[in-house]
């Protein structure tokens, strides 16, 4: 089956949306991925509308178009569905499994060789540097130091439970990767 409805949501899988994209004016392709993710790729025509930004009201549809969101995983764009129907959107569907299916799929990227790091990255090194720092702190300082690369480490393993990740979100927000998006949307 390549389409499901249920009252939560709609989804579609990479291979339908491939064919749905062989008539791109059919479709208002939107990805909710922060815009750092969005400049180092993303599906050809899409639409960059990051979801920690995100506003039903800046999205117009044209008659017949149908509305389709993806993110990564499918997580956030879920959420977005659910801002977007709770504004009167009813039909919305979603990217089953995110860009992590179309990726499986060897679907073509649009790639920018001038985008950040992936904001991925971005957490493995600050962590790596927190662990470091703590490490040094409580081997020359004082043994309170260790609580820090502690702390990292739960928060590593929260966030790895719950796909969700706060330095992630935090490492968002800075200002190269805030305004990179401005620049390939």
């Amino acid at each position: 089956m390549t389409q499901t409805q249920t009252s939560a949501s709609q989804t579609i899988n990479a291979l339908t949306l491939k064919q749905w994209l062989n008539n791109p004016q059919s479709v208002l392709l939107i990805d909710v991925r922060e815009p750092v993710e969005y400049a180092i790729e993303h599906i050809s025509g899409a639409i960059s509308h990051p979801l920690s930004k995100f506003d039903p009201s800046q999205i117009h549809l044209q008659p017949g178009q149908r509305l389709l969101l993806y993110c990564q995983s499918g997580k956030r764009s879920a959420r977005a569905a659910t801002q977007l129907r709770a504004a009167g959107f009813t039909d919305v569907t979603e990217l089953q499994s995110g860009l992590s299916t179309w990726k499986a799929e060897a679907y073509p990227l649009e790639k920018s060789r001038n985008a950040p790091i992936s904001l991925f990255r971005q957490v493995q090194i600050v962590a790596g540097l927190l662990v470091l720092f703590g490490t040094i702190l409580g081997v020359t300082v004082s043994p309170w130091g260790f609580l820090l690369s502690g702390l990292v480490g739960t928060g590593l393993v929260f966030s790895g439970g719950t796909n969700t990740c706060a330095m992630g979100m935090l490492l968002a927000q800075l200002p190269y990767n805030r305004n990179i998006g401005q620049r390939w949307s």
